[in-house]
């Protein structure tokens, strides 16, 4: 092609002019960037920002009000208008910005809507049912999603899986036991089991009903779980267990149901205690645990009962123009990630603002033996949960995370961060699992059969490892010390070497998507030093790459997870963006056009008030099912790849921190 005829991508900047360290515009940025969170911090020291989803928070609690008999009718209006600007022009609910019209989305919506005394002939209610109807109805739903609907009569508790009270006592040598499902799963499925048990049933009048949504009616369909087409697998072995439990439950002997109820009674309440906002800390979990104590027989009134609602409506926000519902809240998390971003931009490490926030941080560490001590006899508790107070669920995830930030601030006193670090270092390193990765939550807990039982249909069952933690737990050894000379370093650079896929990218699990779990891959691998000019190394650098937007930002929708041949494509967001950028700068060659364009993409988006704009999905609760808008991604990740970059450029490549591991 002839030179006049070359078409130049319209942000690509002019690479003969690439940014430096000291580059003015870069420091401009980076400082509105630090004043606008700073002016965000909590008195107390931490940050937090809101955790935005999907409207099925807001639905399933005006179904919960209904089947209380507990109606708030203002609370109810302004979930209503929570669900109505939620919906989409074809009249479905998705689950992600920019996704499609989901199932179970649409249907809570529409019963919300119905219970709330909208009609079923509005326009807006009209479309909605024709989307659901196209979806396949509520026997597409699944089995949580079903359940809820059976508490007001509207599915037939007959075709719901049995959750066997009894799973609770069975012994850790059992080949299946409830420490053998990830944390989240047991946090829902004990309280679920509970409620499977009494079935608490209050049944609608006919007019909110839900029979229009049955494409074949609820008398004439079958509406058990199909079947798997081959006669031997393990769901259709799961299906037939659970029609022979079914059978016998009339026959159950009552001391044996009778012992199992209140051995789950007791898990239960015992994490739902002082030391933790609520059961695990998170929706649904805590909304289930509701239902089941109301169907223990505990009143509205008793202190138990009081302290789970009190602690499900500290997930209210309160905006008096769209009210809406958190799954939890994340300010270990955000306030981690806020520290590191801030002292690697170059503020100082005696700065009061760190400081505070290393106070705060140093007095969340967990020091209770919590579920995670099932599966992993390490002696001594350590760790950090994502919330406010969880102490049963400390993660491998937070506590990465926080060790990374607090080895920014300059400690008072360093006896105690030392001995804190050690505790945590040790608590971190025994989660490796089998295969050389970390998971989140748990150690080991990878059954894969346990995928194909009859209420393991939302995707969450087990806790694998992933690409995303294990690079992560590996950047933080780098840091304070460790190299690849470590079996722990060996076994975990072998995992991310298996894990890759064949196009030179990662999967990410906790973020959005293989963007995410490259661009932290590459980042671990740097801060262990391994040789970033491998070429194993390079086809992830040559992946983040080639899925470069054309205004120079990078994007990627949470629908990569139900179809991979997407990856790597959507519309730019500052938190995706920033995260390529580092990836690619972790391996050197700052010139590099993508990295040059990327940073003219977050110059050139951000806002006056140091922040960015992203209306898009980057976080990830359970893959195909639950997406995390954290807003907080949006202001302190831009911050760190810029911090990045400079770092690089002047040749810091990182800060030595205030701990080294002294193996």
């Amino acid at each position: 092609m002839p030179s006049n005829q070359l078409i130049l991508l319209p942000s690509a900047p002019d690479i003969s002019e690439s940014y430096s360290a000291a580059d003015e515009e870069i420091s401009r940025a980076i400082s509105r960037a630090q004043e606008n969170l700073l002016r965000q911090q909590k008195p107390d020291g931490h940050w937090c920002g809101e955790l935005l989803v999907d409207s099925t928070l807001c639905s399933d609690y005006v179904v919960f009000m209904h089947w209380c008999g507990e109606v708030d009718a203002q609370l109810q209006r302004r979930c209503v208008r929570h669900i109505l600007k939620r919906q989409l022009p074809d009249g479905g609910w998705n689950i992600y910005h920019g996704g499609p019209s989901e199932i179970n989305a649409s249907v809570k919506a529409y019963f919300a809507l119905k219970l709330a005394g909208c009609s079923v002939d509005a326009p807006f209610m009209q479309e909605a049912r024709a989307t659901i109807m196209r979806l396949g109805g509520i026997p597409q739903m699944n089995t949580f999603s079903k359940l809820y609907l059976a508490l007001l009569g509207v599915f037939p508790w007959k075709y719901l899986p049995a959750i066997p009270l009894e799973m609770v006592l069975l012994p850790s040598w059992a080949p299946f036991h409830i420490y053998k499902m990830s944390s989240w799963s047991r946090a829902m499925l004990i309280p679920l089991s509970i409620i499977n048990h009494f079935k608490p049933t209050r049944i609608l009048p006919g007019e909110k009903q839900l029979h229009e949504l049955y494409p074949l009616g609820t008398e004439q369909a079958d509406l058990r779980l199909p079947r798997s087409e081959n006669f031997w697998t393990w769901r259709n072995f799961f299906l037939r267990l659970d029609d022979t439990l079914k059978f016998l439950q009339p026959l159950r002997i009552g001391l044996l149901r009778q012992r199992a109820l209140e051995a789950a009674e007791r898990w239960m309440l015992e994490r739902i205690r002082e030391g933790s906002d609520g059961l695990a800390a998170v929706y649904p979990a805590m909304l289930n645990c509701m239902i089941a104590l109301r169907s223990l027989g505990y009143s509205k009134t008793h202190p138990v009962y009081a302290k789970a609602e009190k602690d499900f409506a500290g997930l209210f926000v309160d905006d008096p123009d769209d009210f809406r519902i958190q799954p939890c809240l994340s300010p270990v998390w955000d306030t981690a990630i806020t520290i590191i971003s801030l002292a690697d931009s170059g503020l100082s490490p005696e700065h009061p603002a760190l400081q505070k926030a290393a106070e705060w941080l140093v007095n969340k560490e967990v020091r209770i033996r919590g579920d995670w001590a099932i599966n992993n006899s390490y002696p001594e508790a350590s760790g950090w949960a994502f919330e406010y107070n969880n102490v049963y669920y400390a993660d491998t995830d937070d506590t990465a995370m926080v060790l990374m930030a607090l080895r920014l601030v300059q400690p008072e006193d360093s006896q105690s961060l030392n001995d804190l670090f050690r505790r945590a270092l040790g608590w971190q390193l025994s989660f490796q699992c089998r295969d050389g990765g970390w998971a989140a939550f748990d150690k080991n807990v990878t059954t894969p059969w346990l995928e194909d039982m009859p209420f393991a249909d939302h995707n969450a069952i087990l806790d694998p490892t992933c690409s995303d933690l294990t690079a992560r737990t590996l950047e933080l050894l780098g840091y304070i010390g460790f190299d690849r000379n470590a079996k722990c370093v060996r076994d975990a650079i072998e995992y991310l070497v298996a894990t890759q896929d064949d196009d030179g990218s990662w999967y990410g699990r906790w973020g959005v998507n293989y963007i995410y779990g490259t661009w932290q891959v590459l980042r671990g691998l740097r801060a262990i030093g391994e040789d970033m000019t491998q070429d194993w190394i390079l086809r992830g650098r040559d992946w983040l790459e080639s899925c470069q937007n054309n205004d120079g930002g990078w994007g990627e929708t949470c629908g990569t997870y139900e179809n991979p041949s997407t990856k790597g494509i959507g519309p730019s967001t500052a938190s995706q963006t920033a995260w390529a950028i580092m990836g690619i700068c972790a391996c050197g060659d700052l010139d590099r056009p993508s990295v040059q364009r990327g940073l003219r993409y977050l110059l050139r988006s951000q806002k006056p008030d140091g922040s960015w704009d992203e209306d898009e999905i980057t976080g990830t609760g359970f893959p195909r099912t639950f997406y995390l808008k954290y807003d907080m991604y949006r202001q302190n990740f831009p911050l760190l790849a810029l911090a990045t970059y400079v770092n690089h450029r002047s040749g810091v490549g990182y800060y030595p921190g205030f701990y080294r591991c002294d193996r």
